[in-house]
């Protein structure tokens, strides 16, 4: 289903067809390192984690992670969208692209029109975004989105940002 389009994108609902594109996005270094490792290893684990993870709460909450494709030829990009988390007290803006795809604008471009187009639809006065400290271009991302340095987060591992429309 899709949700969102842009200039150069369509942000959808992530399926059980997504699985070996999730394999390779989960396992990518930068990913890894910046995001975590979810221990998501085969095609059948891509499936479960989106049966049973938070990403696709689409139903549930109203949102949730969408897959990224470039609409010239639907090649799968990466993911945007906005997470519920239970640590934090609004949704949070998550991103992340395989890496091949960065330095395009296509990160800028998604979060934009989650930002756009999914705050206001869900009524939301701001949105939250965490990152580690050493994670630059997310972080620099953040800033041209409009988000700005919030109060520390519990884990003391993660910077906390805050955007209001």
């Amino acid at each position: 289903m899709v949700v969102l389009t842009t200039e150069r994108l369509t942000l959808r609902h992530l399926t059980d067809a997504d699985a070996p594109f999730l394999v390779r996005l989960l396992n990518e270094p930068p990913f890894m390192r910046y995001i975590g490792d979810r221990g998501v290893r085969t095609e059948a684990e891509a499936r479960a984690y989106l049966r049973t993870g938070r990403w696709a709460r689409y139903a549930d909450v109203g949102h949730g992670l969408y897959a990224v494709e470039r609409q010239a030829d639907g090649v799968p990009l990466g993911i945007c969208g906005l997470l519920k988390r239970d640590t934090l007290d609004a949704p949070d803006l998550g991103f992340a692209l395989l890496q091949e795809h960065w330095g395009h604008g296509y990160a800028h471009e998604a979060a934009r029109a989650v930002l756009a187009q999914e705050a206001p639809a869900l009524g939301l006065g701001r949105v939250l975004a965490i990152t580690v400290p050493d994670n630059a271009a997310s972080i620099a991302l953040l800033k041209r989105l409009g988000f700005r340095g919030d109060t520390p987060t519990q884990d003391s591992v993660l910077q906390r940002y805050v955007w209001t429309p």
